[in-house]
């Protein structure tokens, strides 16, 4: 399926648009990470460990948005937006939520 972040295509033919699809993912963030990515604030420098998660849950929003896009009978979706926050207590949670338009393209 073809996903992307613009709202037209290149060399391609928007058949129909289906509807805006989207989907979250919620991923809890470990005690020892929390304790690694302390001292990397302290010192400096990035936290690999909490970009991994992020690349694990920006990978598992688009999985699932590709996932319902395609129930909807769509093969693309475009104008993909990503947001990223923290939830629960203490932001001890991180949630990416995907949305786009999923269309049929010729």
């Amino acid at each position: 399926m073809l996903m992307t972040t613009t709202h037209m295509l290149q060399d391609q033919k928007i058949e129909s648009y289906i509807g805006i699809v989207s989907a979250e993912v919620i991923l809890g963030a470990n005690v020892i990470r929390d304790i690694f990515a302390g001292f990397r604030d302290f010192f400096g420098g990035r936290s690999n460990a909490y970009e991994e998660v992020l690349i694990e849950a920006k990978k598992q929003a688009l999985a699932e948005l590709e996932s319902r896009a395609a129930a909807l009978g769509a093969n693309a979706v475009i104008g993909i937006d990503l947001d990223f926050q923290t939830v629960g207590d203490r932001g001890g949670m991180l949630m990416v939520a995907a949305s786009g338009t999923a269309v049929k393209i010729a």
